[in-house]
């Protein structure tokens, strides 16, 4: 029965967002009970507690750009702009062109920055996102960048990972360069 209905979540998430999930079906067939437990992951990573959409998703990119998986990065940006985040947007925070984002994707893209280079200034982006949002959105977005950065992972240790050299946002190609946190 779970693995039937794995199959099933599988090919609905294909056909809603174009995603291959092969290395899903793949672990399926390998453990069943750790494919069960991994499909259960995106709902953790789904609470943005009162963050907006454009610097949560932004962040989000940021973090898993330091994975270089170009379907992790593409599922990303279908995802965030299906939530309504700006086609400019995004292309800004994935070439990290932080001078044309708003000030507030700006943070959180520098804050994703910082985390993933273990950078001390993440301790000051942190706060001034507590300041913005509170404390919920924070942990949510800590979360959330963290299980965004699994799934890369994941990918590339069971074989199924590509590298990131081009997203597609907004109808146009944004080229991607090795993300250098």
């Amino acid at each position: 029965m779970r693995r039937w209905l794995l199959r099933r979540a599988f090919s609905a998430f294909e056909c809603k967002y174009g995603y291959d999930t092969s290395y899903l079906r793949a672990m399926a067939r390998a453990d069943l009970r750790t494919a069960w437990r991994f499909a259960r992951l995106p709902g953790v990573a789904r609470a943005r507690c009162g963050m907006p959409a454009a610097p949560w998703f932004a962040a989000k990119l940021r973090a898993i750009l330091v994975e270089d998986c170009g379907p992790c990065t593409q599922l990303m940006v279908t995802m965030a702009e299906r939530s309504g985040v700006p086609g400019p947007v995004l292309q800004a925070a994935i070439v990290g062109n932080y001078a044309a984002l708003p000030a507030e994707v700006a943070l959180a893209c520098r804050f994703a920055d910082a985390v993933a280079a273990r950078d001390p200034e993440a301790e000051v982006l942190r706060q001034h996102i507590v300041d913005l949002w509170g404390e919920p959105a924070m942990v949510a977005l800590s979360v959330s960048m963290a299980i965004g950065r699994v799934y890369p992972s994941v990918k590339y240790a069971m074989g199924y990972g590509r590298a990131c050299t081009r997203v597609s946002v907004a109808g146009g190609v944004v080229p991607v360069l090795r993300h250098a946190a």
